[in-house]
C-alpha cells in the first residue's frame, strides 16, 4: 500500500508542478493531495513540500484551520467561470456545459463558504 501512496504522491505533485504553468490547472488541491499521500509513504517528502516558501503557506492553513485565501477563491470561481464560458464558445454539447456548469456552481459554492486567511 505505501508504494500506491507514493506513487499517487508523485503523481499529484507533477500535476501540481504543471499547474503552476497552466493557469486553468490549479496548483494547490495537487499539492494537498500530494502531502496527504506522501504523509502516508515518505513523511520526509510530504514536509517538505509544506515547507516550500510559496506553496507551504495555503497548504498549512488549510491543514490546520481549513482556511482558503480570497484570492485563491477568486482564481479558482473565476477559472471555473472561463471554463465553462469556454465550453459555450466552443459550441460544444449542451448537456456538457450544463453538467460543467452544475458541478462548478457546486464546487464554487462550497469554496466560497470556507473561512478565509
Amino acid at each position: 500500500m505505501r508504494y500506491l501512496w507514493f506513487s499517487m504522491g508523485w503523481l499529484t505533485l507533477t500535476l501540481g508542478v504543471i499547474g503552476v504553468f497552466v493557469p486553468v490547472l490549479p496548483t494547490v488541491p495537487f499539492l494537498l493531495l500530494a502531502v496527504w499521500a506522501f504523509m502516508r509513504s515518505s513523511p520526509r517528502l510530504g514536509a517538505r513540500i509544506m515547507r516550500h516558501p510559496q506553496f507551504g503557506p495555503p497548504i498549512r492553513a488549510w491543514r490546520k484551520r481549513g482556511v482558503i485565501g480570497r484570492g485563491a477563491k477568486i482564481w479558482a470561481v473565476a477559472g471555473m467561470s472561463a471554463g465553462v464560458a469556454w465550453a459555450v464558445w466552443l459550441g460544444l454539447d449542451p448537456r456538457f456545459i450544463a453538467a460543467q456548469a452544475l458541478a462548478c456552481t457546486a464546487i464554487a459554492a462550497w469554496l466560497v463558504t470556507r473561512p478565509e486567511i
